[in-house]
């Protein structure tokens, strides 16, 4: 049956679908005391769905084989890359999250729960094809996401965080649907094929609005330059373990789903978009280098980095090429492991009384006091900042080459040249870490699991990654090339 093949092509997000009704019930039975449990069961949950995306990847499933629902959802090799990060990076979250959490008595197996949520409407989101899919996928998202934000009560920073993104992805959500029915209306259709075939030629006033208002609406979920105010505000006052979630896991989604949403259903209207894409790539390496140089906060620091990052990422996008969205890819997977790991050292951060600590001044001289996790930041910050030979110079330089290949030679100029800019508030944290006198205030200990993370991103990002370049590089292509022939 139809149905059987469909339910079978969903079964990662059917597991964690049937894992969060299942877990919802133990809190409710179990109350605070499950919740530790509830945690390792998400955690599972998470891994099982891995186990059955990866072979997706690495068979390069793509075209009608991969259609579920119609075509509503694509299981096919681009899905499943992106799903391998956003699982990863959700299981990476779980783990940090309860030793934090436990110090605000607020570890409550509700995170868990919400965090599966979140993670199973991102599955939607990067698998959709269809724009009811897409919604439905996005909305869960942020639905989730917005507890999350404000996820500690009695903490008025996290409660603002909540209510700013709530109000900013509400306006994002209208916006977007608004094109969505644009393009409806002018179309004919919801599924990106039909969408694809109606405006495979002269595309209408109206239709351009719609796909203009919809890369606006994605655009905001990116945090790309103009609509990246929200992200410093709920970087800094979300808690830190949903700040390093938001860092990765959401973030490859949205971008996938912006991917899918231009090569697949506005595929023949390259035109149409890129200029929008160029303009969003610039301005959000220009502004989110600017915007970190005078933060003194580590996450509003970081959230700045993070929009700097999306710039770099739409340069491949731009390309509008198999070789384009392969080296956007590759930037992605690298770009979680750089993330995961600069907010995990910031939630290692604290004073012996358990206090978080957050700015440059608590981590003056760093390196006499805890030599470990200072030189583990700077192979992180170097590595976000670019420099070889750390493993974040390869996804910026791949991102550049396939910039040059689709004649772009302008923009990855640009790019280079604005990259030294953010150079800059990276190294501070060397100076300030290396070169300062001692604060020594980040006293408190961490736990296995977070300095398990902490040097293991430092590990992917050295230079011993690099033995993973031809792997990484063949799965990014071959997922790339799954959507083009989809």
């Amino acid at each position: 049956m139809d149905i059987a093949r469909s339910m079978g092509l969903m079964m990662p997000e059917l597991i964690i679908g049937g894992a969060s009704l299942l877990l919802l019930l133990v809190v409710a039975y179990g109350g605070k005391g499950s919740a530790r449990a509830v945690f390792i069961g998400a955690a599972t949950a998470l891994g099982a769905a891995l186990f059955f995306v990866v072979p997706t990847v690495t068979a390069g499933v793509a075209g009608a084989g991969a259609d579920a629902f119609g075509t509503q959802f694509s299981a096919d090799a681009f899905a499943a890359f992106a799903k391998v990060l956003i699982y990863l990076a959700g299981i990476a979250c779980l783990a940090v999250a309860p030793s934090f959490l436990s110090r605000f008595f607020a570890l409550r197996g509700e995170y868990a729960i919400l965090v599966l949520l979140a993670v199973m409407g991102m599955g939607l989101m990067v698998s959709a094809t269809d724009l009811v899919a897409l919604y439905m996928g996005l909305e869960l998202n942020s639905l989730a996401a917005y507890v999350l934000a404000s996820f500690l009560r009695d903490d008025q920073r996290s409660a603002e965080a909540g209510l700013k993104y709530f109000i900013l992805g509400a306006l994002a959500s209208g916006i977007l649907l608004y094109g969505m029915s644009l393009i409806y209306g002018f179309t004919g259709t919801t599924s990106f094929g039909g969408i694809a075939a109606a405006i495979s030629g002269d595309m209408s006033t109206g239709a351009l609005f719609g796909v203009i208002f919809m890369l606006v609406g994605l655009a905001f979920k990116i945090s790309a330059v103009p609509f990246h105010m929200w992200t410093p505000d709920v970087y800094e006052g979300a808690p830190t373990p949903v700040t390093t979630f938001f860092a990765t896991a959401p973030k490859v989604a949205a971008i996938a789903l912006l991917a899918r949403v231009s090569l697949d259903a506005f595929g023949d209207q390259v035109f149409a978009w890129r200029q929008v894409v160029i303009f969003a790539a610039i301005a959000s390496i220009v502004v989110g280098a600017l915007g970190a140089i005078g933060q003194n906060n580590l996450k509003r620091l970081l959230a700045y980095s993070s929009i700097n990052n999306v710039g770099f990422i739409l340069i491949g996008l731009a390309a509008a090429t198999v070789q384009g969205l392969s080296a956007m890819m590759v930037y992605l997977a690298i770009y979680v492991v750089m993330s995961l790991g600069s907010f995990v050292a910031v939630l290692m951060l604290r004073n012996g009384q358990g206090e978080q600590l957050e700015t440059f001044d608590d981590i003056a001289g760093l390196s006499t006091t805890r030599p470990l996790m200072a030189w583990c930041l700077l192979i992180l910050m170097f590595s976000l900042a670019g420099i070889p030979p750390l493993f974040g110079f390869y996804g910026k330089f791949v991102v550049f080459q396939a910039a040059v290949q689709a004649d772009l030679v302008l923009l990855a100029a640009i790019g280079i040249a604005a990259s030294v800019i953010g150079a800059f508030y990276y190294i501070k944290f060397v100076k300030v870490m290396f070169f300062d006198e001692p604060a020594d205030r980040a006293t408190g200990e961490a736990d296995s699991v977070s300095w398990a993370i902490l040097i293991g991103s430092a590990i992917l990002v050295s230079p011993l990654a690099y033995i993973l370049t031809n792997w990484l590089t063949n799965q990014a292509d071959t997922a790339a090339a799954s959507l083009f022939l989809g």
